[in-house]
Formats: structure tokens, sequence, C-alpha cells
């Protein structure tokens, strides 16, 4: 109801302020005289030389009041003149209320002349300046509805609650697959939060701030909630960008607010996401919009000094550009403890799927070490997006179960899209294809470094015409030499394939070519992997020995691949006659031609 009342006003100031100005424009248009103004004197000149014809005179146009003379009103009489020559002109004369207006010169020059009265015009007057001054009241009042409205607008940004909830958390670290060192590190801090006294005894100081640091989707929203909830202690949780407004002072009244709150709460869990949006380094651009972000970065900077650890408050940030981070923000008192959150490893993942499989109906063939083996450098995020891909699936080819299928082809949707069967290739585009994907097998396969082919396919997804999903053997920390290397030839196996078969080459190879050409320049630039030794890349390098390095590493790989396409034909061309036949292979399958070829 209090809306709807402040809605009328607000409408009902739009119509007043609508029709004053209607009604100005309707008064001008109406009596507005006709031809060209004129002075009085003018006009007097123009009848004593007898120019004038005719003449009509109104009766009191307006009135005014002299500023020196306030009680002094004044009449504006409106003349109308025609010329001989039928031109018009027009006239105001200003007469004293007690003076009489004088036409004696209009008779003598024996001018014809008329009077007409313009009814109401006292009435008309005094409802023009009413509704003149009705107009400044509106414009007022439209003015401060907007100011108002825009205060109450920042008002509600100050109060906008930044918690997403003051229940306990439901999450544990049993709902947590993978990440176990992470889960270790975060173990002292769930003894902090519940027996706080313990340290306070013996002089230890807990930190005040943990930052997770790692890519997206790795889990550290969860190890946040989860700490919150072995903790047994509130969870509040807010995002970086959520503090930074258009209003100047608008983010640090928010993070005085989430603060004053979680105080008011602890023991508790304070969790800011993506803490780069608001944490991030601070500059020398005085604009508006860094003025506002300082602001809000330097009254979190104060609020994380302004509490004690014995207040059991744990502020926990979350990010993927920990190097854009403040140093102020950092330092030992604020977070002063940085866990490094990764992409899990073939163990973790094999956890993280039976995790995510618990709810669902699995079939009795599913190995998850097999499928984890098939998921190197993803991440827990999209794991579950694996899983729930394969349940979508399953749900569509009307099965009970999910199985084997469904996971590999839900794999191949999440690294790749869905796939394009629409897409028809002409035949020798088709057998084009096949070959370029035969290349790159082949050299997977008979190179001792290079990484290990899973399963082949011709059918388009996303915007390749087909891919090979090749795997590392053993996950490793570093990447060798060999290794890089070994990377390179096999980018550049479907390109010598073509030219060898079809003594002609495709665009297919672009991105194998960005590829190869991105590791080709980590190892000249930053590894220290080429003819010009350890000297890293900067502004100050020599481009054009940098590119002459890498064109060395591509032209020598790329030799060597053409030597093993040649020596290997055979293999080549079964691979890609299975890959006609049946569009997909898999890794059993390769497994078996490679025995059969060296028969």
């Amino acid at each position: 109801m209090k809306y709807k009342k402040k809605n009328i006003l607000f409408i009902t100031t739009i119509i007043v302020i609508y029709l004053a100005f209607l009604f100005n424009w309707l008064e001008i248009g109406i009596f507005k005289p006709k031809g060209e103004s004129i002075s009085e004197s003018e006009m007097l000149s123009k009848i004593s030389r007898k120019d004038i014809s005719e003449s009509v005179r109104y009766s009191v146009y307006k009135t005014m009041f002299l500023k020196d003379k306030p009680f002094d009103i004044r009449n504006v009489y409106q003349i109308e003149l025609t010329t001989h020559n039928n031109e018009k002109f027009h006239a105001e004369i200003i007469k004293n209320t007690k003076e009489e207006l004088s036409f004696e010169l209009l008779p003598r020059n024996k001018i014809s002349y008329q009077y007409e009265f313009r009814p109401f015009s006292w009435l008309l007057s005094i409802f023009s300046i009413l509704l003149n001054f009705i107009n400044v009241l509106s414009s007022l009042v439209f003015t401060i509805y907007i100011f108002l409205a825009i205060h109450r607008e920042s008002g509600k940004l100050n109060s906008k609650s930044l918690i997403t909830s003051k229940q306990k958390s439901l999450f544990t670290f049993k709902d947590v697959a993978g990440n176990t060192e992470e889960k270790e590190e975060m173990t002292e801090l769930i003894d902090f939060l519940k027996q706080p006294q313990k340290y306070e005894t013996i002089g230890a100081a807990i930190p005040k701030g943990v930052l997770l640091e790692g890519p997206p989707g790795t889990g550290k929203t969860l190890l946040a909630k989860a700490l919150a909830g072995e903790a047994n202690v509130p969870f509040f949780a807010a995002s970086g960008s959520e503090f930074v407004e258009m209003y100047v002072g608008v983010g640090a009244s928010r993070v005085r607010k989430l603060f004053k709150e979680a105080k008011l709460n602890a023991p508790c869990v304070l969790f800011i996401d993506e803490i780069d949006v608001l944490g991030g380094k601070r500059g020398g651009n005085s604009s508006g919009g860094n003025q506002e972000k300082d602001q809000t970065l330097n009254q979190l900077l104060t609020e994380m000094d302004g509490f004690t650890p014995s207040q059991g408050i744990i502020v926990i940030g979350a990010t993927n550009r920990v190097d854009i981070l403040d140093a102020a923000l950092l330092r030992p008192g604020r977070f002063d403890r940085k866990i490094l959150v990764n992409l899990p490893d073939i163990k973790s993942r094999a956890e993280i799927l039976k995790l995510h499989a618990q709810n669902k109906k699995l079939s009795s063939d599913i190995d998850f070490h097999q499928l984890a083996q098939q998921t190197p450098g993803m991440s827990g995020a999209q794991l579950a997006a694996v899983l729930n891909e394969a349940s979508i699936l399953t749900v569509r080819n009307h099965k009970d179960f999910i199985t084997m299928t469904e996971l590999s082809e839900a794999l191949d949707r999440v690294l790749m899209g869905p796939a394009k069967k629409s897409i028809k290739y002409d035949p020798e585009e088709r057998r084009m294809v096949a070959y370029h994907e035969a290349g790159h097998a082949v050299i997977g396969i008979k190179l001792k470094h290079a990484q290990k082919v899973q399963k082949i396919t011709i059918i388009p997804r996303g915007n390749a015409g087909g891919y090979n999903l090749m795997m590392p053997e053993k996950e490793t920390f570093f990447s060798s030499r060999k290794r890089m290397l070994a990377q390179i030839q096999s980018f550049l196996g479907g390109r010598v394939a073509e030219e060898l078969v079809f003594d002609d080459i495709s665009s297919g190879a672009f991105d194998d070519f960005r590829q190869a050409t991105k590791i080709a320049r980590l190892m000249v630039t930053k590894y220290g992997m080429s003819d010009l030794g350890v000297s890293q890349d900067s502004e100050f390098s020599d481009k054009k020995l940098i590119d002459t390095a890498i064109k060395k590493i591509i032209d020598t790989c790329y030799q060597q691949v053409q030597i093993i396409i040649k020596e290997n034909k055979d293999l080549l061309d079964q691979i890609a006659h299975l890959l006609l036949e049946q569009e997909t292979i898999t890794k059993e399958e390769i497994e078996k031609l490679v025995v059969n070829t060296k028969k």
C-alpha cells in the first residue's frame, strides 16, 4: 500500500507538469498575435505616416508588477495593425490601471479600428501564474522524489545482505573428495574454532585469514563450507563483486556490516569468493570506480586488523588470480596462510567420480579408475558435469542404468561439445579427416614419450572435424623436453598424413599449429630448452632470434614426423579405414590394430 501511494504521487506530479507545459503552449498558440513585433513608438510613427489601414485592440492581455512599486499594477494591452500592403504588425502597450488607452490618432487619421474583448483575461492571467507556480513546485517535488529514490536505492545497496545463510553448514570433509593435503591444512582451524582456549594458553596465534588459491572448479568454496560444517559454526559467504558498486562508499559500508554481523555470530567462518575483484592491487588512478574499489579494500584491511584471533572469526578468501592481489592483503596478520588447491590427480579424480555417483543408478561394468585415467587436467566441477551429462543421456536413451557408453559420450560432450551428426562430409573430405586423425594416432603410438591414444573419432564436435583423446601414461609434476617435443610432433602428425596421402593439405590443422607453436614458444622463452639457452623473454629480447628458435623446433619436429608416418604407412591406412567404417575407435581396438600390423 505504501509503494502504491508513492506511485500515485509520482504519476500525479508528472501529469501536473505535463498539463502546465500544455497550457503554456496553448496560451502561446491561441493568443499569439499576428505579424512582426514592433515597439509602441514605432506603432505611433506608422499611424502618423498613415501607413495603417486598420487596427484591432484587445482588452488586457496580461498584468505586470513594477519592481520598485509593488502595489502599482500595470496592464499590458495588445494591438494588431494591418498596413495598406496587407502587412501585419503587433505591439504591446503598458498602461497604468487608472490611465485610459487613447486611440485618438486612429480616427484622426481615418483608420478604422475595432475593439475585441478577450474573455476572462484576468482569470487567464491568474490561472497562468498559478500554473507556473504549480509547474515550479511540481518540478521541485519531482527532483526531490528522484533524489530520495536514489538515496533509498543506495540505502538498499548498503543494507543488502551478503550472507547466504546464518544456518550451520551441512557440508563436512566427508563431502569433499580428494584434496587430502588441503583438508589436512584446514584441520587445525577446526580445532581452533572448537577450542580456541587451548591455543591461547600456549600463546599460539591462529591465522586470521586463509587464502585458497587454485583454478576454477577445484572445490575452494566447498572446502570453506566443509570447514564451517566440521566446526559446527555459522557460515557467512559473499562474492568480491558484490562489494563494488557505482556509489562511492557502498562497498566499504557493506564490508563493515559483514564483519559486524560476523562478530555478533562468532565463532564463525567468513568466506569471500573471487576476492581478487575486491582485493586487486591499488593504482594511482583516482577515477570514481577506482576510488570506490580502493575505499572498499582499505575498509577490508581495517576490519581484518580490527578483530583478534580470540574472537573466533576465520576469514577465507578464494581466488584463481593471486598474482593481482594487493600486497597489503597478503601480509602476515591478514591472509597469512595460503593453501594451493590444485587440479585433482588420478586418485582424487576417481574419488570425486565415486562421490558424485552415490545418488545415481550405475551399471555394474562402471570402472571409475579407467574413467579417471581419461580425465587428466579436469576439475571436480567438470567431473560432476560428466556424471550429470551421463545421467541425462541415460534418460534420453530410455535406459535404467548409467553405462560406460553414456559416460564416454558425456566425457566427449564436456570436453568438445555435443556431436554434430547432422553435418555430412563429402566422401573425399571425410577420408581426409580420417587420415588426419590417424596421423595424430600413429605418432601417439610410435613415440615413447608421447601421450597415449585412448580414443579416435571423426564425428565432428564443436569446431573440430574429429579428435584424438590422448592421455599421458603417468601424471607428472613437470614436463621434460622430450615429452614437450613429443607433444609438438603429435600435433603435426595430422598435417603430415594429409600431405603424404593426398599430396594436398587442408585448413583442419590450424589449431594443431597453434598448440604446437605455443609449446615451442614456452620452450624457448620460459624453459630455456632451445639453442638460446636460459634467457627469458622480455621487452628487450631479440624477437627475431626467438622466432627463429621457435621455427627451428617446429621444422625439426615436422621432419621427424614425416619419417615416422612414412615408415608406418600400413598402420596409418588401417586406422583410417577403420575410422571410415565405424567413425570411432577405442583404445582396445587400436591396440589390436597395432598387434596385427606387427604380424
